[in-house]
């Protein structure tokens, strides 16, 4: 079957009021609210319904939760660290209303939402549930095993699926020419093979099976032992020579800009090249999906942040009209779960075998076939006058995230990168400083492994750089990391972060001095989107062996009002978890374009014996609920690499660290 090569584009309409109100109902007693965000472990239920309680004045045990399916008015993806901050307030006016109507005696109709000043609404001033941290909702759901994941869906007369592909880059044509039917067949369990099993995966076609346990779904792919054909070999199977910026740099200008400061030609003071290798979402569930057909009508249920455009593709990929998608909870998702792939592999299967089919990928496929952080290498160069940077020049080169390669083919990249670039690139490459003349320009490559959107964006790595280049600058300045970044700083938000953490961590008081042990502290700061601002300071310790291990981070955030601020401080935590992988583990192995990966002792993530005790200081502030989910990641990372710095007197230019690297 052909398949169309113009992708599917996705609709993400800004949530109101009056949408809203078919967010939350009432009914005999109780208040249902359907959740117009995908749960995917940022507790989100939690917090909106401690929106509608307040608003309601509803006890928390009146107030069910159910997740939205795509039968409901659209709602856009779960991106961003959007939900508190855009899905609050509309939530708060539908309960208000809902709560006047019923005041008035009103039981039956719909409910007309008329926005009220945010000063009315109950739920956006602190005090009562808004502030606090109630029992997590489905909490105790999720430790006795009750059925909120996808892989928990069990229809009846559910089968088992998988759609192989070659062992190779999904940048490659592949497809399977041969296999021995027979002996799978032969086998316990089995139930189909089936050739047609919906688009490729870039352009990876699958051969798909179908058994009755999963269990026996790894025999059945051992006794087909497929032969692929795979035509040639990925371009830049290199990846991190495809992206090297200085190589880049001698060609020419970079061709999009971030920040379009015009530095001044001369000598640097500082001269820094940070290169940040692939790595992948790491989430502890991987993504799985159920189909169901009765017809020409298909339901799915599946984990995904963006159910909307799940239904669009499969509704296109099919050419059926009737599809549902019923959204369930995440284990783990970072940006990783936003197209349709297990999704069209489940619907396909379903299809053929004609009863409902599940479809959990192995930890092999989510590193083969998922999508990527874009590895990115960056030289930074400042230059300084009377302890100020008066000069900045900050170019990168990276891989697609918005524009991403996992759904955009070739012809599209091409025209986005000449006349647009990628804004996901260019998150946060504009510094939060006062610097002078400041450039920020960045430049695009399609590789031969998919990248797209990962925790932040690039506001992470880019942050990295421009708070490792600043401590550089601070030392050429012999000016205090903490006072040479106040000291360029406008912004009294971000003041009051850095303020503030150099506060709690007693910034003045260096680290005590351990003998054959070398110690240091870092800091960092940034801003997210321009609504969310974090500061961090870490203290680290480095062996003779080079054997590195962060001793403490203290992390003070502004995210406006937490609703709930145990919730808020999970999300900091979880940053910061991502901070010491970023700097000490995070690297994604490649053998010939193809992700060599296959379980995570490949492409480790930070264990809890890495993990230090972490201090967390929420703002008090007026501002309304902004994001929390990726905010940390833009000063985590760099605080952890300045304190590394501070200890060894070594500023390492490729990530992860290595052991080696840091021996004495």
């Amino acid at each position: 079957m052909v398949y169309s090569q113009v992708p599917v584009f996705p609709k993400r309409p800004e949530p109101d009021a009056a949408t809203a109100a078919g967010w939350i109902a009432h009914q005999g007693g109780r208040f249902t609210l359907t959740l117009p965000r995908a749960e995917i472990g940022q507790n989100i239920t939690t917090a909106l319904k401690q929106i509608a309680c307040a608003e309601l004045g509803a006890d928390w045990d009146a107030v069910d939760v159910d997740f939205h399916d795509t039968a409901m008015a659209r709602v856009k993806a779960t991106v961003g660290s959007e939900s508190m901050m855009l899905f609050a307030e509309p939530l708060a006016q539908a309960c208000a209303a809902l709560r006047d109507a019923m005041a008035e005696g009103r039981e039956t109709g719909e409910v007309t939402v008329l926005a009220r000043p945010v000063a009315e609404l109950r739920a956006l001033q602190k005090g009562g549930l808004i502030g606090a941290s109630p029992q997590i909702a489905q909490g105790l759901d999720i430790v006795t095993g009750k059925p909120l994941y996808a892989a928990d869906i069990a229809r009846t007369g559910t089968l088992f699926g998988r759609v192989l592909r070659a062992p190779a880059s999904v940048e490659v044509a592949s497809r399977p020419q041969r296999w021995n039917a027979s002996a799978a067949q032969a086998l316990p369990g089995f139930v189909a093979i089936v050739e047609e099993t919906g688009p490729a995966i870039g352009k990876a076609q699958g051969l798909g099976i179908v058994a009755s346990t999963p269990d026996a779904l790894n025999q059945i792919t051992e006794a087909l032992d497929v032969e692929w054909q795979v035509d040639g070999s990925p371009d830049r199977a290199d990846v991190m020579a495809a992206i090297d910026i200085d190589t880049r740099l001698d060609q020419g200008a970079l061709p999009h800009i971030a920040n379009d400061g015009s530095p001044e030609d001369g000598s640097w003071d500082v001269n820094l090249r940070i290169d940040i290798p692939l790595a992948a979402h790491g989430s502890i569930e991987p993504r799985a999906a159920v189909a169901e057909w009765q017809g020409d009508a298909l339901t799915i249920w599946t984990g995904t942040q963006d159910a909307f455009y799940v239904r669009d593709v499969l509704s296109d990929t099919f050419g059926v009209q009737e599809v549902v998608v019923q959204t369930m909870r995440v284990g783990g998702a970072f940006g990783g779960r936003v197209i349709a792939t297990v999704e069209l592999e489940a619907a396909a299967l379903a299809r053929a075998v004609k009863t409902p089919v599940k479809v959990q990928w192995t930890r092999a496929q989510e590193f083969a076939l998922g999508y990527h952080r874009p590895p990115a290498s960056h030289r930074i160069k400042a230059r300084l006058a009377e302890g100020r940077v008066t000069d900045w020049d900050h170019g990168q080169v990276s891989s697609h995230i918005f524009f991403t390669s996992a759904v955009a083919p070739k012809w599209m990249q091409r025209a986005t990168d000449t006349l647009i670039g990628d804004d996901g690139v260019a998150r946060g490459m504009a510094a939060p400083y006062v610097q002078g003349r400041a450039r920020a320009t960045y430049d695009v490559k399609r590789l031969p492994v998919h990248t797209a959107a990962w925790r932040g964006l690039g506001a992470g790595p880019n942050a990295l750089a421009i708070e490792c280049a600043m401590d550089e600058a601070a030392r050429v300045a012999g000016v205090d990391p903490l006072e040479f970044r106040l000291n360029h700083i406008d912004d009294t938000l971000l003041t009051g972060v850095l303020q503030r953490v150099a506060e709690i961590a007693d910034w003045g008081t260096p680290p005590r001095p351990e003998k054959g042990l070398r110690k240091g502290r870092g800091i960092a700061c940034g801003v997210y989107k321009n609504t969310s601002y974090a500061a961090v300071v870490a203290d680290v310790r480095v062996e003779e062996d080079g054997w590195t291990k962060v001793e403490k981070l203290w992390c003070a955030h502004d995210c406006g009002l937490a609703v709930n601020p145990d919730q808020v401080r999970a999300q900091c935590e979880g940053n910061l978890a991502w901070s010491i992988g970023m700097i000490l583990t995070d690297d994604l192995p490649l053998k010939d374009g193809f992700v060599a990966a296959e379980v995570f002792a490949d492409a480790p993530i930070p264990r809890q014996s890495d993990v230090p005790d972490m201090v967390i200081d929420l703002v008090d502030s007026p501002r309304p609920p902004q994001g929390a989910g990726e905010t940390a990641m833009v000063a985590g990372p760099a605080a952890i690499a300045n304190a590394i710095r501070a200890a060894t007197g070594m500023r390492m230019e490729r990530l992860p660290l290595r052991q080696e690297d840091l021996a004495v």
